[in-house]
């Protein structure tokens, strides 16, 4: 039974490849969170014909959603023959941003030898193609099973997952008696089932300044140079502290067994118009934001990881003159 479903996955490679690349050919780049109802439909398209029941559901009212950047997820589920538990694949559709130094067309998905080419071919355009080779595989050689299958391909994993699997989540799609078994095909570590992962804290660090005239900065407040000092703060004294820390559980990669952060992003001054080429006003900016990502070991507890961080920029706020900061 088992040596039939391998067979049939195996003969279903060129299709496995074709499916991957429609879907890395929709570029759900997040933020913002373009095409995301494209890439949810694309796929209702494949699976309702398969006997899936169907649903694209938007959660309003979530971090992000908005009219012009709506936060869709599809949910397809199909029902067996007789009573059984559920198993539910669980994939995210969205990317993150292309970056620079691509020598290929980051969303033209080209084949070349054994390696497809683009901005999510593997996280996780591929996981979320391959569960779905798989399951229909599995429906081709196993048309009577019991239970109930589920395939899911969720919006904002990248930035948190509130528009996501938190929404869905809330609305009881994932509740005991609906799901009991879920399976996230995340690209690392194909071979080795993984069972848990790091914990997650974001937040925003702003550092207040006073505007005035870059010609004359005296008579302002830097809010940016404020910054500077968050940030060497955090070289001399929190990136050290969380590199000493190791966590006891089998994390893979090796460099994942350590706490870190990372800086996700700094903007400071006049907002960016990216149809304007020319330059800036010359004003001393009176606010400065940095987002932080903050990933957390089992043997650390969430309180204490917001402690440390607020811990420094009170040292700060003592230490440095004008020193002032909120976060979020």
């Amino acid at each position: 039974m088992t040596d039939a479903l391998f067979t049939r996955i195996a003969d279903k490679r060129d299709d496995l490849i074709a499916l991957t690349q429609e879907l890395v050919r929709i570029p759900t780049l997040n933020p913002p969170g373009a095409h995301y109802r494209d890439i949810c439909t694309a796929l209702k398209e494949r699976l309702a014909p398969r006997g899936f029941d169907c649903q694209l559901v938007r959660a309003e009212g979530a971090p992000g959603d908005s009219d012009r950047y709506p936060r869709w997820n599809l949910v397809a589920r199909r029902e067996g023959t007789r009573r059984g538990d559920c198993v539910h694949f669980n994939s995210h559709h969205d990317v993150v941003e292309v970056g620079h130094g691509w020598t290929r067309d980051p969303f033209a998905a080209e084949l070349d030898g054994d390696r497809i080419y683009g901005r999510g071919t593997c996280d996780m355009k591929g996981g979320l193609a391959a569960s779905i080779i798989a399951v229909e595989a599995f429906l081709e050689t196993h048309p009577d099973f019991g239970g109930a299958i589920e395939i899911s391909a969720t919006a904002d994993e990248e930035s948190g997952g509130y528009g996501g699997v938190a929404f869905l989540a809330e609305q009881g799609f994932f509740a005991p008696e609906r799901v009991q078994h879920v399976i996230i095909p995340e690209p690392l570590g194909k071979d080795r089932i993984c069972v848990g992962h790091r914990g997650g804290w974001w937040a925003e660090i702003e550092t207040k300044g006073e505007i005035a005239h870059g010609s004359m900065p005296f008579l302002g407040d830097c809010a940016i140079r404020h910054m500077g000092a968050v940030i060497d703060t955090f070289e001399q004294r929190l990136f050290p502290a969380l590199a000493a820390r190791v966590t006891d559980m089998p994390v893979i990669p090796e460099g994942a067994r350590h706490a870190t952060l990372n800086i996700n992003s700094v903007h400071g001054g006049e907002g960016e118009d990216t149809g304007f080429t020319g330059l800036p006003a010359p004003c001393v900016p009176d606010s400065c934001r940095m987002v932080i990502d903050r990933r957390i070991l089992i043997e650390e507890h969430y309180d204490d990881v917001r402690a440390e961080v607020i811990g420094l920029l009170d040292d700060l706020k003592q230490d440095r003159p004008n020193f002032d900061y909120a976060i979020r």
